[in-house]
């Protein structure tokens, strides 16, 4: 491996480091509250404040963009929270749908711009090979910020503490990583570990550090996209460890 490819590396698996901090914990609670679809309608609805952004012109304003991305991710937090108080029994219908008209209410606005199949696949797969060194501060401020929020709140019974710290940690990661990154960081290490009783996080970090370690390199060695590369790389290994790992 020369340097170049080192120099653009190792920032990408730091970020996919940060990334993991904050969604295998979010993750399993995710899985624990079954609202799997939550993670994608936030992830989408944070995208479709980026893209409302673009439409205004504000990208050379990231701060703004950051912003509304927020916003929009806090609003969508406000309606899953009220969702799953108001219709419990059917929450993940009703979140599935919240992602489906996010998307497509994305698609609609971008239909006009000559370059939206390329904004498109950045929202969706990202760019983790471009991440520099600010994104990659301000992510760990986040994160940190987070992580002592989350080890506050999480006993709390109210569904807007936990959707609002949700919404931030996801609002970021998405510009970050894209939709498939975020979703697979989330759900692939929880996913992978919910039956053991033991170590449970330990495993679920080695599956979400091995499965951005090699996914990365994979990209590197066979000019691969460097997102799903990382998604699959990491459900692979997710599913290898929920197979040797399965109680007796």
């Amino acid at each position: 491996m020369n340097t170049l490819e080192l120099d653009i590396l190792l920032p990408a698996f730091i970020a996919g480091l940060l990334i993991l901090a904050t969604h295998i914990p979010f993750g399993m609670r995710v899985l624990q509250r079954g609202v799997i679809f939550a993670d994608l309608a936030v992830a989408q609805i944070a995208g479709l404040g980026v893209i409302v952004a673009g439409l205004l012109e504000l990208n050379h304003e990231p701060l703004l963009v950051q912003l509304i991305a927020t916003g929009s991710a806090l609003c969508g937090a406000g309606l899953l929270a009220w969702i799953e108080r108001s219709a419990p029994e059917v929450k993940e219908a009703y979140i599935g749908l919240t992602f489906v008209l996010a998307a497509s209410l994305g698609i609609l606005l971008m239909s006009h711009d000559v370059h939206a199949g390329e904004h498109l696949k950045d929202l969706l797969v990202g760019q983790i090979l471009w991440v520099n060194n600010a994104q990659l501060i301000v992510t760990a401020i986040l994160s940190a910020a987070l992580l002592i929020a989350w080890r506050t709140l999480r006993s709390s019974q109210n569904h807007f503490a936990f959707y609002g710290l949700f919404a931030l940690a996801v609002t970021a990661s998405v510009q970050l990583v894209g939709i498939y990154l975020v979703f697979a960081s989330l759900i692939v290490p929880a996913l992978a570990t919910y039956r053991l009783q033991q170590q449970r996080m330990v495993y679920a970090f080695g599956i979400g550090i091995a499965g951005y370690a090699l996914g990365l390199l994979l990209s590197v060695w066979f000019d691969l996209p460097a997102g799903v590369a990382i998604v699959c790389t990491m459900a692979v290994i997710g599913l290898l460890t929920a197979i040797l790992k399965r109680p007796g």
